[in-house]
């Protein structure tokens, strides 16, 4: 009876606070532990149904009369890149792209910090301090993975490949690739990371095998989520599954 009850996922709500998206409204999520020996396989199957992780929690917005959040998937084998992609690819030949085992270290919280600070002052993170920054790296029971960015050059003497300038913490699914939190250099506002790493990301599961790079939650009518919608075609999750959108 307690091994079913630990294997049968409990859901809670969370008390309304306000949008981080959308002025004047308030959010409300519904969230479950992801522990256990089926972790990998509930975070699998809360992903296709709309959830997000964060750490061992998977969570999904639960709002009262608003559906804005939706779920947005990129098709990674018609994915063909606009032209101002390409020139973003072009601007960023010299980086390199290495997916790790998901550990933490200190020159990744230096990028992190800086990201925060110039980005997210008033965010819900910005008081994340290295210890929190390990645990959210760390605190994880499935298939994670971090993808640094760096500068292209010689082995240094600690055996590393020059600057790091952006980092994805990225789930691996069954069916994708779930870019769960990145970040990057804000003095390299130039180079459109965020794009790079998007894109460095559907080239990785088209390499791996695997339908889709799920970016989260785009919100129509919010501008720091405008830029998801560029990536096309693309699966978003409507009340009858996820609608193929094209254009």
């Amino acid at each position: 009876m307690t091994q079913h009850s630990r294997d049968t996922p409990q859901f809670y709500l969370t008390a309304p606070s306000p949008c981080p998206y959308l002025p004047g409204r308030e959010e409300r999520k519904v969230f479950t532990h992801l522990v256990g020996e089926r972790a990998g396989d509930l975070n699998n199957l809360l992903t296709h149904g709309g959830f997000r992780r964060s750490q061992s929690i998977a969570y999904r917005p639960a709002c009262e009369g608003c559906r804005g959040c939706v779920s947005v998937r990129v098709a990674v084998a018609d994915f063909q890149p606009t032209r101002n992609m390409r020139r973003v690819l072009d601007r960023n030949h010299d980086l390199a792209g290495e997916m790790r085992v998901a550990v933490p270290t200190s020159e990744q919280y230096g990028v992190f910090r800086a990201y925060l600070d110039a980005r997210h002052q008033d965010g819900g993170m910005a008081d994340m301090t290295v210890l929190d920054y390990a645990m959210m790296i760390e605190d994880s029971h499935v298939d994670t993975r971090l993808v640094e960015y760096r500068r292209r050059g010689a082995e240094t003497g600690f055996g590393r490949r020059g600057e790091l300038l952006a980092v994805s913490l990225t789930d691996v699914l069954k069916d994708g690739l779930s870019m769960v939190y990145s970040y990057f250099e804000p003095d390299e506002g130039s180079r459109s990371l965020g794009t790079l790493m998007i894109l460095d990301h559907i080239a990785r599961a088209r390499a791996m095998g695997l339908a889709y790079v799920y970016l989260g939650y785009w919100v129509n009518g919010s501008r720091k989520m405008d830029y998801k919608a560029r990536f096309l075609p693309q699966e978003r999750l409507g009340p009858e599954g996820w609608d193929l959108v094209e254009r």
